[in-house]
């Protein structure tokens, strides 16, 4: 599952706040990898890479927050993906609620 949307935050405020959902706000949570590129005026992009363990997938899961305002505005696009083993990869929802944790954090701010 992958959507975009907008907030009224800065790129760096709005991935703070995904971090903070995401490891400060679960146990198994934790940040795996993160890019940052800066241009001129101020553009940037931020991508970050976190996991989560879901007991009811039975697996790891992962998330990737992409935000940036290339655009004139913060956007954030969110991918989530992984769940279970084998060929039938189901998740049982668990990569909607990782991705719902992210968004509850970030709805006071979205445009």
């Amino acid at each position: 599952m992958a959507q975009s949307f907008y907030v009224s935050i800065s790129p760096q405020e709005a991935e703070e706040r995904i971090y903070q959902a995401v490891v400060g706000g679960s146990v198994t949570g934790e940040a795996i990898d993160r890019f940052q590129l800066s241009g001129n005026g101020g553009l940037t992009c931020l991508v970050s890479v976190f996991e989560k363990h879901y007991w009811r997938a039975g697996n790891r899961l992962t998330l990737t927050a992409t935000v940036d305002n290339l655009q004139g505005r913060t956007r954030v696009h969110l991918v989530s993906g992984g769940g279970g083993e084998g060929l039938f990869r189901f998740d049982w929802g668990a990569s909607e609620s990782f991705e719902s944790s992210v968004l509850d954090a970030l709805e006071p701010y979205r445009i």
